[in-house]
């Protein structure tokens, strides 16, 4: 289950969330109506990690290790991520859950190609992982 990790801090007319789980990380940015502008899914640990962002105004990129066309349809472990995110989404607030859900969705159904690709995800300071979270183990 996706949990909300407190204490980010806001963008300018911008609400910016973080929800966490061993398997995930979603960072959401929303406007003060609760419209969700951008989000970057991120999953696999290390070296293997992907990300699929889309952004409303631009659409979707897709980064990782072994970006493939297709990569995003399933983890590392050949489980179907989508599935797995659905599954771990049920705790998401509605509107956040919907929205991603359904950009997901239209990106592995191919209604959209992604922008670009970068062979490493980088992730901001904030949007590490918070010490003594599970996935902390799995890195070393």
């Amino acid at each position: 289950m996706l949990r909300e990790i407190q204490g980010v801090a806001d963008e300018p007319r911008t609400h910016r969330r973080w929800f966490h789980d061993d398997d995930f990380d979603l960072f959401v940015w929303q406007t003060e109506g609760g419209d969700v502008t951008l989000f970057q899914l991120c999953y696999g640990i290390g070296t293997s990690e992907r990300a699929l962002v889309w952004h409303r105004d631009v659409g979707f990129f897709y980064d990782g290790a072994g970006a493939k066309e297709s990569a995003p349809a399933k983890a590392a472990d050949g489980d179907p991520m989508i599935a797995r995110f659905e599954a771990a989404a049920e705790s998401l607030p509605a509107r956040v859950r919907r929205t991603v859900s359904q950009r997901i969705r239209e990106y592995l159904h191919g209604e959209v190609r992604p922008s670009s690709r970068r062979k490493r995800f980088r992730r901001e300071e904030w949007q590490e992982p918070p010490r003594g979270t599970p996935r902390d183990h799995r890195q070393s």
